[in-house]
């Protein structure tokens, strides 16, 4: 049973199962306002697995693919591949039933989903291979993440609809931007050995302009979100929250000391994701019952 236990702790600690909460709660932003309330127990049901299923199979294949670069670097070489935890074999065997996880549950949301599905997995195994040929990975990273609310939509609506875009396209910005923070501890070794980012091709300082610029992107692209689905104040004490969060991160973070960068990346980042969720769910839920019962304490005064 010990053992049983441990191996599965290998995977998860091979995938960041941590991480998941980065892409979850913007997946479940995007079925909220895809319903205009809370969607059914079975969509989310669905949408979960299937956000666990393509985060899992992009995970498991980018440390496949990555394996002998990160047995170069020594921040890397512990990883279960290139460390002999985990065989190169099985990492396979998981990473497709993961992937089979997700096209089942995109099978059991609408035709639609079914159908984007290969384009979802095409888009995971680019970014796999992008840092070898251009420092726009971190974009490509942030396009494949932002599927989360855009398949989330289509999974409730079964059709496409713009105005998911600003929250997809704040995505890509609010992942890259701490994608190239997370970047800055390995732009030496990416320069020793033909790896491409942001901090190895414009150096620490542009690096962090560049991340910063990003983010205030993410959070203008937010706000376009909020215009465009008429939410109400809850929705927005949640942008004054993530505004916060933001420069809070960029204060930990200097080019000359990273000692606070996991803190930035994990910490203040998993921060964001579940604010803009949470906020968005107390709208839905909050908002129209203080908006009932205010003109209603009027009345009774």
């Amino acid at each position: 049973m010990n053992t049983f236990v441990q191996e599965i702790g290998l995977y998860l600690r091979m995938i960041k199962f941590s991480h998941s909460v980065f892409a979850l709660p913007f997946a479940l932003t995007g079925a909220l306002l895809a319903a205009s309330g809370i969607p059914s127990s079975r969509q989310i049901f669905w949408i979960v697995v299937a956000m666990l299923g393509a985060r899992t199979g992009a995970m498991g294949l980018n440390r496949i693919v990555d394996r002998k670069i990160d047995k170069k670097n020594p921040r890397t070489q512990g990883r279960e591949i290139p460390s002999g935890k985990i065989r190169l074999r099985d990492a396979a065997i998981f990473t497709a039933i993961s992937l089979v996880v997700f096209i089942s549950a995109a099978y059991n949301l609408n035709s639609l989903c079914v159908r984007l599905s290969p384009l979802a997995i095409l888009v995971l195994i680019l970014y796999s291979y992008t840092k070898r040929f251009t420092w726009m990975s971190h974009f490509v990273l942030g396009t494949a993440i932002s599927f989360a609310p855009l398949g989330a939509w289509i999974a409730v609506r079964g059709t496409f609809d713009m105005r998911i875009l600003p929250l997809s396209i704040a995505v890509i910005f609010w992942l890259a931007g701490f994608d190239v923070l997370y970047a800055l501890q390995d732009m030496e070794f990416d320069r020793m050995h033909g790896l491409f980012s942001i901090p190895q091709k414009f150096g620490p300082k542009k690096a962090l302009t560049i991340a910063r610029l990003c983010h205030g992107l993410a959070l203008l692209f937010l706000i376009a979100t909020g215009l465009l689905f008429d939410r109400g104040v809850f929705y927005w004490g949640g942008m004054v929250t993530i505004t916060a969060l933001f420069l809070r991160e960029h204060s930990l973070v200097k080019p000359d000391d990273l000692s606070k960068l996991n803190m930035a990346f994990f910490n203040m980042n998993g921060y964001i994701s579940m604010t803009v969720f949470c906020f968005t769910l107390m709208d839905f839920l909050i908002w129209p019952l203080a908006c009932f019962a205010f003109p209603a304490s009027l009345l009774l005064s």
